[in-house]
């Protein structure tokens, strides 16, 4: 596996590749690979021939007051288990590669209305943040394909809304969220959890299946359900941040028979901030 830092050489590597009519797929991620990570790996390895992974871990998508420099940085981890599964290259660079006239003077992607609501009304610039490093990330690979995990489910929609606006030539997969045994959806944060956090950390999972269980049978009132959600979370000792249901393809409140539903969940467990949701209907 190729360990690069710098974009000349990256291009390099990819221009070899083209040449020899190989498609390449690129992963991106800020590290502390778990398994979900890697399911994101092999998904790309199986619609390519030449597989990218990025370890950055984004200052631009971090808030005042959250885990920037706590984030966990495991470098030499990472690029051992990425070497295992058969990843191509592996793309590592600095912040003054990335941004090389720092974070104030970086032109910035907005996507606008989506990134807004949910997550975006709690972490204000958070998805600017992420549409520009992907946006930065893709013009630097040029990948023919991207994989991102549908844990981070309006990420996604953010990511996609930007590749479709801006004709970006990425084919853009979304893979099925990778969870622990206990149904914990895998994430890097959870490393946070102590041991009693860590127990009551599935019931976030619970209460969207109980939720999806419940439209599925045909309950139609979507405002009682998230009310009454809510106050189980807040029962099982989080603090809510949201707990909605929302159209699958843009996020807004469900208006029309028929739509697909799906369920987005964020609440605290003690420090950590836990994400979580499941297509219902």
């Amino acid at each position: 596996m190729l360990l690069v830092n710098e974009v000349e050489a990256l291009r390099g590597y990819v221009k070899g590749w083209r040449q020899s009519d190989e498609k390449v797929a690129f992963v991106p991620t800020m590290g502390n690979l778990h398994a979900g990570h890697l399911d994101l790996v092999e998904a790309a390895r199986q619609h390519a021939d030449r597989t990218v992974v990025s370890i950055f871990v984004n200052p631009m998508q971090f808030g005042e007051g959250e885990d920037f420099d706590a984030y966990p940085r495991t470098l030499e981890e990472d690029r051992a288990k990425l070497q295992e599964v058969g990843v191509d290259l592996l793309f590592a660079p600095a912040a003054k590669t990335i941004y090389p006239s720092g974070t104030g003077q970086q032109t910035r992607v907005e996507v606008p209305d989506i990134s807004d609501i949910l997550c975006g009304a709690t972490r204000p610039g958070h998805f600017v943040g992420v549409a520009t490093i992907v946006c930065k990330l893709f013009n630097m690979v040029q990948p023919d394909i991207a994989v991102f995990g549908e844990k981070d489910y309006q990420q996604l929609m953010v990511i996609r809304h930007m590749v479709n606006d801006l004709a970006i030539p990425i084919e853009i997969l979304g893979k099925a969220t990778v969870r622990e045994p206990d149904g914990l959806a895998m994430s890097s944060r959870n490393g946070y959890l102590d041991a009693g956090e860590r127990k009551q950390a599935p019931a976030l999972y619970r209460l969207l299946r109980e939720t999806a269980a419940a439209i599925n049978s045909g309950a139609k009132d979507y405002a009682g359900l998230e009310r009454q959600a809510l106050k189980d979370l807040e029962a099982a000792g989080f603090r809510p941040d949201y707990f909605v249901i929302r159209t699958a393809d843009n996020l807004q409140a469900p208006r029309e028979k028929g739509e697909t539903l799906v369920i987005l969940a964020a609440a605290y467990l003690g420090t950590t901030r836990l994400i979580d949701n499941l297509i219902a209907a």
